[in-house]
């Protein structure tokens, strides 16, 4: 076999090799997203800058925001079980932030600058009125900033097991580069994302992250997995961003220079007295709750004592 044969073989198995990888990869999101376990029932779009938003609207009273925490799977199904309700006493808004759910997932760099930017554009564009804010995890500093920077859209800051104000702090390094080279490879890098979002490593992190006891129920855990493959290939792109920490804020001057009454709703067993603290510090006038038998998302595990803790922290719109 001369060079060329050589080179022509090389070539031809490499071929062979991202062809089947591609193959797999769409076979995974069509299989990952056949069943609709998040439909698109009473949902409405509203036409943004950056892209559709997908939003929920129901109930009357009072305005609602509710947002969902930050990660690739993330959608405002974290909702469900306690919408319901809710909307009995408010009109509640529950929104699909950009790149997750069925919110459009456009191949940009996401921020919590352009965060903020959606949420105030959201409540003066669809809302029309002031709002009360529930965010949870990773995007309470998208909360932070959007009432920090507007303050006369709001009425209230609720956060839902916020994440520290030192980890929301830091930055991009040399490493994150490297990650969002990968990533960003079409083939190679969508086939990585699939790999981290496969069903164990995603029943991996509710597990020890985000439900007590590691009892995560088997919907949720469905509908999780949809969430993350939504829109093919592009739900790889705020993946990218969190993961090369380009969602990252200060929130220092938000927290402590805050006009707004500002509340913390955490998960018994999420052990947050040193993230508490740290808004504590900085704020003294925060108030804080704690909900048994909950870890990350009490709003799934506990949502009858979620919603009672929330409609006291809000009942003083009504």
């Amino acid at each position: 076999m001369n060079k060329w044969q050589k080179v022509g073989l090389a070539v031809g198995m490499g071929t062979a090799v991202i062809t089947t990888t591609h193959l797999i990869n769409k076979l995974i999101f069509s299989k990952s997203t056949s069943n609709h376990y998040t439909n698109m029932n009473n949902r409405k779009n509203y036409q943004w800058k950056f892209g559709e938003i997908s939003y929920i609207e129901c109930g009357s009273g009072p305005a609602l925001l509710l947002v969902h925490d930050l990660h690739s799977y993330s959608s405002s199904y974290e909702w469900n079980a306690v919408i319901d309700s809710l909307s009995k006493d408010y009109t509640v808004y529950a929104i699909d932030l950009l790149g997750c759910g069925h919110s459009e997932k456009p191949n940009i760099t996401y921020t919590t600058y352009m965060y903020t930017q959606l949420i105030n554009d959201f409540i003066m564009n669809i809302i029309h009125k002031k709002v009360d804010i529930v965010a949870t995890g990773d995007s309470a500093p998208i909360a932070l900033m959007s009432s920090y920077i507007n303050s006369m859209l709001y009425y209230h800051v609720i956060l839902v097991n916020p994440v520290s104000i030192k980890k929301a702090m830091k930055n991009p390094n040399k490493r994150s580069n490297i990650r969002r080279f990968l990533l960003n490879m079409p083939i190679l890098g969508t086939m990585i994302y699939n790999i981290c979002m496969n069903k164990p490593n995603l029943s991996k992190t509710f597990t020890q992250e985000c439900f007590d006891n590691g009892m995560v129920p088997i919907d949720v855990m469905n509908a999780y997995h949809e969430n993350a493959h939504l829109s093919g290939s592009a739900a790889k792109f705020l993946f990218t961003s969190t993961q090369c920490r380009y969602t990252t804020a200060s929130v220092t001057k938000a927290v402590s220079e805050s006009n707004l009454c500002t509340y913390i709703i955490s998960g018994a067993n999420e052990y947050q007295d040193d993230v508490i603290s740290e808004y504590l510090d900085l704020n003294p006038a925060i108030e804080t709750i704690e909900i048994n038998n909950s870890k990350h998302l009490p709003q799934i595990e506990e949502p009858e004592e979620f919603v009672k803790q929330l409609r006291l922290f809000a009942s003083e719109n009504k």
